[in-house]
């Protein structure tokens, strides 16, 4: 089966959002063992929509369409698959009654352009959505079935696994069963991971993958077929053996993800004190329901006098050392975790740029530091050439490396080879 999807939108094209959309799907697919063969964009022009989709269909056999259902007038592709088709667009009366419902039911007036969305292609097989306004449809053009999705990413991600993916194993089988798993590691490059894993033999039936998602960069260990399921396992083991501490977890998305999950099992609380990273620590921990079990508090403390009168940072510390120093992260680890009597703190202080740096202390310049109730645990990395956000992310994912590393009783601090360190 070749599967491609086309992405559309003008935002899109000219690069105002990204496309998270199709990273979501390429993803789940992979995880499917589903290889996307190819993907475009196009803009909100009729005429582009029209031929893409004629010249796409004769090579696919699927195509996931994602956008331009809404009920305004740039939102094109019911009406450039009719005419791709050479057919009329004509009103599909179970969704026009779906919409006055759907409406009705949440109090509020339509307005007479959401009919348009109920105006699919004559040949069109009505595809539902169970969450959106906007109707989802396929439609068969020369050799692919063009099946349309709305551009709202919660809408597709519901019509993606309740609608098109029975859609896939209906018209074209399962295929052979397969497995994936993924190792999220931190502070090697892709080059450097790939070359770890060069001298590793692996069974027929399984491939390795490589996704940056930075800070992190994930390893996907894909095996089709029930033997090499039956090897995944010592396959990963193996690979994990290869790479040592660039592992930070196992099938989880991020290291928040990762310590998120041990600190609810642990039952250990958490309090952090966060100057350069600005709250990114805190906050990545409260996208998880349940955080509220073991995160005490988390305090941005951007300011000399923050530290100072928040978390008990002596002043003399401060004028011997600087804001950013091994001496004045501790203490505001150690105050952060004082406040509540916390089993462990983390703290942050740096210089992200663009702007501040000195020749001591070079923008990139990063002091972190675990405070736990046995002792203190810190040190200062360099990531120098980096963007102000990349510097915030990865001075983040080191700091839940500390905590992850502690929370397993492994040496806290360890070399990660893309990034540097200070001597204390």
């Amino acid at each position: 089966m070749k599967l491609e999807m086309i992405c559309t939108g003008e935002e899109v094209l000219s690069g105002q959002i990204i496309d998270t959309n199709a990273a979501w799907v390429a993803n789940e697919l992979m995880s499917l063992g589903i290889e996307m063969q190819q993907r475009t964009t196009v803009g909100d022009r009729l005429d582009d929509l029209i031929a893409v989709f004629q010249e796409r269909s004769k090579f696919a056999d699927v195509i996931l369409v994602n956008g331009g259902l809404g009920p305004t007038s740039d939102d094109m592709s019911a009406l450039a698959m009719a005419k791709a088709k050479g057919e009329a667009l004509v009103e599909n009366s179970q969704w026009r009654d779906h919409l006055v419902d759907w409406f009705t039911k949440n109090g509020r007036v339509m307005a007479k352009s959401n009919l348009k969305q109920a105006m699919l292609p004559e040949s069109a097989v009505m595809v539902d959505n169970p969450v959106g306004t906007a109707c989802g449809f396929r439609v068969k053009l020369n050799n692919a079935w063009l099946f349309f999705t709305p551009g709202v990413p919660f809408e597709l991600k519901h019509m993606f696994k309740e609608q098109f993916v029975p859609f896939i194993n209906q018209e074209f089988g399962s295929g052979d069963n397969t497995q994936l798993h993924k190792l999220l590691t931190i502070g090697y490059g892709e080059s450097a991971l790939a070359d770890m894993l060069t001298e590793l033999t692996l069974p027929t039936g399984i491939e390795l993958g490589y996704r940056s998602s930075m800070p992190h960069i994930e390893i996907k260990i894909f095996a089709r077929g029930d033997k090499a399921i039956r090897a995944l396992p010592e396959v990963t083991k193996a690979v994990k053996q290869c790479l040592g501490t660039a592992v930070v977890a196992d099938n989880k998305p991020t290291l928040a993800a990762e310590i998120h999950g041990r600190l609810l099992q642990s039952g250990f609380s958490l309090s952090v004190a966060e100057s350069c990273t600005g709250g990114m620590i805190t906050s990545q921990l409260i996208d998880f329901a349940g955080s509220s079990s073991y995160l005490h508090h988390g305090l941005v403390t951007y300011s000399n006098e923050s530290k100072v009168k928040v978390l008990g940072v002596s002043p003399e510390v401060l004028d011997d050392h600087g804001a950013v120093s091994i001496a004045t992260v501790e203490a505001m680890a150690e105050g952060a975790r004082k406040i509540l009597d916390s089993d462990f703190a983390l703290a942050t202080s740096g210089i992200a740029g663009p702007d501040g740096g000195t020749d001591d202390k070079p923008v990139g310049t990063v002091a972190i530091a675990l405070a736990t109730k046995q002792g203190m645990y810190s040190q200062m990395i360099k990531l120098p050439r980096r963007s102000r956000q990349l510097v915030r992310s990865l001075s983040a994912a080191v700091a839940y490396d500390m905590l992850r590393r502690s929370l397993l009783d492994e040496a806290v601090i360890v070399d990660y080879p893309s990034i540097g360190r200070f001597d204390k």
